[in-house]
């Protein structure tokens, strides 16, 4: 069997989720690179992107070679559309997916219009394979390791004097630990998404947040 090739397969299913004259193309370049492939996970951005990715690695994991891609939406909006593509209309491909709690609802419609169910509820939604963070997979994270895990990692990764430094700005001051943290984490470009594969690695294996522990399973 083909071994999918992940980049050139994300790129095409977004310039054809995008539509506009170039999306024929792009459906052609998605259904060429997509030989091998299996199963899609649909997360929100890059950062959910690195977390799943970080957790497959830790789980000595081969994504590719097992025919699994991670597509990040850039935004949960347009979940509807890529449902859409790779569905019994579209690739006829598994899809699973992740999104956070503010996200649900576009997920939720999303499944619904894509023919996947009716009226679906969170548990509904994580039978399909789409799991809900609460409040979003930061959080989840943070929650799960707690903050003095949290911690550990920004000093692993060289930024505990940074984070200090933060916890010092008057809008941080009040605030806890926890939202200082989830705070920070999102604060710089590629920050979030860097963390996002620290924080997989450092969590107990028992400890996994739920909708990532399910996601590959």
């Amino acid at each position: 069997m083909p071994v999918p090739e992940p980049d050139r397969f994300r790129a095409a299913v977004h310039l054809w989720a995008a539509g506009g004259p170039a999306a024929a193309t792009a459906a052609a370049a998605a259904r060429e690179s997509a030989a091998g492939l299996r199963m899609v996970v649909l997360v929100e951005g890059v950062s959910d992107q690195h977390a799943v990715e970080a957790l497959a690695e830790r789980r000595h994991r081969d994504l590719a070679g097992e025919g699994v891609c991670v597509v990040p939406l850039g935004g949960a909006m347009s979940v509807g559309r890529y449902l859409r593509l790779f569905g019994p209309q579209g690739l006829a491909i598994t899809v699973r997916g992740l999104c956070d709690e503010a996200e649900e609802g576009f997920f939720r419609r999303g499944l619904e219009q894509a023919g996947l169910g009716a009226a679906l509820d969170r548990s509904a939604m994580e039978a399909l394979g789409f799991g809900v963070c609460v409040t979003d997979l930061e959080d989840e994270l943070i929650r799960a390791l707690g903050s003095a895990g949290v911690e550990r990692v920004i000093d692993a990764e060289r930024d505990l004097a940074r984070f200090r430094i933060f916890q010092r700005q008057p809008a941080q001051r009040g605030r806890t630990i926890e939202r200082q943290l989830r705070r920070f984490l999102g604060t710089m470009s590629g920050r979030k998404a860097r963390y996002a594969a620290a924080l997989v690695r450092a969590v107990d294996p028992g400890a996994i947040p739920r909708p990532l522990d399910r996601l590959l399973g």
